[in-house]
């Protein structure tokens, strides 16, 4: 029994009141000390100062993991469970997280640094959506019967893979929990999962709220830890049968050749993105600017389908621009239990510095910083919204995600011109287009070599509407019935019903 536990009293503006929990490894229902006895600290972006030590797990914690989710598919979980009793788990605890949305976003505001009120609105009642979501397609995940003679029946069922893993990342701890774990426990998958060592506290919360609502020890177990160890013990692990990664894709390339190099385990890959923002002159221009800033600015700037290239019509760019940026200028930055700010903190000190680092790249290419590229504040990893101009193709800042609030804006003059330079990027994760032309803003969107492509708006998500990336951003799709086929395999049936060789 894990003896970590974790307090703190909320007093803020927007949330007051206190959570108390068990912050070790949860495994077989049960809260455990990791085999190898080690801590490491969650970090307070907003001020850089420890807010907890948390027990990290290692390789041999997988392994008792894994062997805990192999118990449980075998006896209380899989096949063993109808359908129509996972939806009712699901629902439960899509009401556990509802019953305390507060408390959760509150955590993530605490080790995430992002604000209350996106975590509340978007973070937490996205989770929720999403397990009620999966809930209803738990009994409805059907096989097909499939005409092929009068002496024979064939037919399909979709099954669980069985023991599955996944690695989620710090930029939306809940809702990327959320994203992972609903459609593999509707499709009666067991699992293994690793929070981010930056962002644990609400995945760990979340454990006592899997117990709650009434699934069975072992069919969710959560391993802290680090990426080098526990995550890739999970990748490389020869009884996990399939993996979901969300991450950079540099990651995403160790964690395809893991799986690779041990048994060939499915892989499911949401990876990073440099998102194309299209203007043309005869949008709302307004409208434009106001979903520019949440494409760029939402959530520090901390997404991976931020709409961080913006091609500007060369007939607006000087009144976009100049729009932009004073919408730019009045978002409020700062504490994110303040009821009013917009971008809290960027979520550690790697995460800063890394951002800064591009900035400092832009300038010194010779791109010309139009507003922000600093450090807000005396404390804290607080990064001012940042707008390039003057670049080229070829910079750093164009080309590579920064993941952090900094927009480069582009003009452009045709449609030809801009649909190459959207498309000239290694991702193809998201694409916008805002345009009144309605038969301009379809031939675009069509052109996208992206995954998702929204119209006249931006970073806009529903649980029925698939996301995944094309090219570098990855493989598969989260969200809606496509993200079923991720947790389950097909089994085709052939019955001889008389015939003979």
């Amino acid at each position: 029994m894990s003896s970590s536990t974790f307090a703190y009293t909320f007093d803020t503006p927007v949330f007051k009141g206190e959570t108390s929990f068990n912050t070790g490894l949860f495994i077989n229902g049960k809260w455990v000390d990791p085999v190898k006895k080690g801590t490491y600290d969650v970090i307070n972006p907003t001020n850089g100062k420890c807010i907890t030590s948390i027990p990290v797990g290692t390789k041999e914690d997988v392994d008792i993991a894994v062997r805990a989710a192999q118990e449980a598919y075998a006896t209380s979980w899989g096949l063993n469970v109808p359908g129509s009793q996972r939806g009712k788990l699901l629902n439960k605890l899509a009401d556990l997280v509802e019953a305390h949305q507060g408390e959760l976003a509150a955590l993530e505001a605490l080790d995430n640094g992002k604000a209350f009120g996106w975590a509340y609105n978007v973070d937490v009642a996205g989770a929720a959506s999403c397990f009620r979501y999966y809930a209803g397609w738990a009994d409805k995940n059907s096989g097909q019967v499939i005409e092929t003679n009068e002496m024979k029946l064939a037919y399909t069922r979709h099954e669980p893979i069985g023991v599955v893993g996944q690695i989620i990342p710090w930029n939306f701890p809940l809702g990327m929990l959320a994203f992972k774990i609903g459609p593999a426990l509707a499709t009666g998958n067991t699992i293994v999962l690793k929070p981010s060592e930056l962002t644990p506290l609400s995945a760990l919360r979340m454990c006592h709220f899997f117990s709650e609502a009434g699934f069975p020890p072992g069919v969710i177990n959560i391993v802290n830890g680090l990426g080098s160890t526990v995550g890739q013990a999970i990748a490389e692990h020869m009884d996990i049968l399939k993996v979901a990664f969300t991450g950079s894709t540099a990651v995403g390339r160790i964690i395809m050749e893991c799986a690779a190099k041990s048994n060939l385990k499915n892989v499911t890959l949401e990876l990073g993105g440099k998102s194309p923002n299209v203007i043309f002159d005869d949008a709302d221009v307004k409208q434009a600017v106001s979903w520019s800033i949440h494409g760029i600015f939402f959530n520090a700037g901390q997404a991976c389908c931020a709409g961080s290239r913006i091609f500007v019509h060369e007939k607006i760019y000087d009144e976009f621009l100049t729009l932009f940026t004073d919408a730019a200028k009045n978002i409020k930055l700062g504490d994110p239990f303040a009821a009013d700010t917009y971008q809290g903190a960027q979520v550690s000190i790697g995460q800063f510095n890394r951002v800064m680092g591009y900035i400092d790249s832009g300038r010194n290419d010779g791109a010309t910083v139009h507003l922000g590229g600093e450090k807000h504040g005396t404390e804290g990893y607080y990064i001012t919204p940042t707008i390039f101009t003057n670049t080229k193709p070829t910079m750093k800042i164009v080309k590579e995600e920064i993941f952090g609030p900094v927009g480069v804006i582009v003009k452009f003059s045709s449609e030809e011109e801009v649909i190459k330079e959207a498309n000239d990027t290694q991702y193809g994760l998201a694409a916008s287009v805002f345009t009144k032309d309605i038969d301009r803003a379809f031939r675009v969107a069509n052109k996208f070599q992206a995954g998702t492509c929204w119209i006249n708006c931006a970073n806009l998500l529903d649980m029925q509407v698939p996301f995944g990336g094309f090219k570098q951003s990855g493989i598969g799709k989260e969200l809606g019935e496509y993200a079923l086929a991720n947790y389950t395999n097909v089994k085709a049936v052939h019955v001889n019903l008389g015939m003979s060789i």
